[in-house]
């Protein structure tokens, strides 16, 4: 078992196989040569709160991984728990110089420092085109809250229902019977402690207040009054598009949450991590699009060339230290990102973790 271990542990930090995106060969360590190669466009060092914001995500994400590794380990899910580890080691070791930062990524979907980095992405990406959009709205759909053994269930029924009633007016606008319908959404999921349930719901920007309201009425035609109803929707005009853009564009998954819901404090004392919730919801979403869009495309990005190669002879190493929450350098000891856990998220991550059955 302990060998089983180890080779998961090599696979994943790329010994003998190496195939990092953005730290692709250390010759340093190998050879002794004073070069290394690495790929990408790097991060900028000089956003220092932006590196102290990487440093308190990476100490989140890796505290997370070890329960998740275990309950898949539980269940017998070596591939989750294969994933798991190389969220742990996402950013493990990285690489500056001139002013940039490098390191692997594992681009999961359950690790904050790759969802990070797609938030900001999507929004670049995003805005632009939204913010001509006149009379933007912003809609929540959702229905009954469901158990865990049903939440697979419901969450493929969420997206095959949105994507029957935008198909829907898509084919009559082909038709010139009806306007099409164009906006953004993002699936999430919410967990109930104190009843145990699960709570998916959509957040959707329309272009406008028409389609939000055909979507609307059309959600609750097709759930029926048995699963939701009026009331549990939200429709509201959006006032501020780059704050509703980031408000959709999470992880899926609220990490802290409240034993009483009616409490919305973030990362107080009372806040817990219910981590076998969390890993029911990250199994019940995986391989489904979290965002997508809807009636609209996008324009063509120019070329990229992610993997372009880049040969440095003068940089630092750093390893992320647990204890310290943060970067050290394998040459000289200091701190990358001087970042400060602050004590009641150390309180929190240290004693706030909740293993109870969901």
């Amino acid at each position: 078992m302990l060998l089983f271990y180890l080779g998961i542990i090599l696979e994943i930090l790329g010994i003998n196989k190496i195939s990092f995106n953005t730290l692709a060969e250390s010759r340093t360590n190998k050879t002794r040569q004073n070069n290394i190669i690495v790929n990408g466009e790097g991060s900028d060092l000089n956003k220092k709160e932006a590196l102290k914001g990487r440093a308190k995500r990476k100490t989140i994400t890796q505290i997370m991984m070890l329960q998740l590794i275990e309950i898949a380990q539980e269940n017998g899910e070596p591939e989750l728990e294969k994933s798991y580890w190389n969220t742990y080691y996402c950013q493990q070791n990285i690489v500056t110089a001139d002013g940039r930062l490098y390191g692997k990524y594992c681009k999961n979907r359950f690790c904050t420092l790759c969802c990070s980095i797609r938030k900001a992405e999507i929004i670049n990406r995003y805005y632009p085109v939204m913010e001509k959009w006149k009379e933007p709205y912003f809609l929540t759909l959702t229905v009954k809250a469901c158990n865990a053994h049903n939440l697979p269930k419901y969450i493929k029924k969420f997206i095959q229902g949105i994507q029957r009633i935008t198909e829907k007016y898509r084919k009559r606008y082909q038709r010139s019977k009806g306007k099409l319908l164009i906006g953004v959404r993002s699936l999430e999921c919410n967990f109930n402690p104190k009843k145990k349930t699960y709570n998916p719901h959509f957040h959707i920007i329309t272009k406008d207040k028409y389609t939000a309201e055909v979507l609307l009425n059309e959600w609750l035609k097709l759930w029926t009054s048995k699963f939701t109803n009026r009331k549990g929707q939200n429709i509201q005009k959006v006032t501020d598009l780059e704050n509703g853009l980031v408000e959709i564009i999470k992880y899926g998954s609220k990490i802290f949450t409240e034993p009483d819901l009616k409490k919305r404090k973030k990362e107080t004392s009372t806040a817990q991590i219910y981590i076998k919730a969390l890993n029911t919801i990250l199994v019940s979403m995986k391989g489904k699009r979290i965002f997508d869009r809807f009636g609209f495309n996008l324009p063509k990005q120019t070329q990229k060339h992610p993997f372009s190669e880049k040969l440095l002879s003068n940089y630092n190493e750093w390893e992320y230290d647990a204890k310290s929450s943060d970067w050290v350098s394998t040459a000289t000891g200091e701190h990358l990102s001087n970042y400060k856990i602050p004590s009641h998220l150390q309180a929190l991550l240290e004693n706030n973790i909740n293993n109870a059955i969901n």
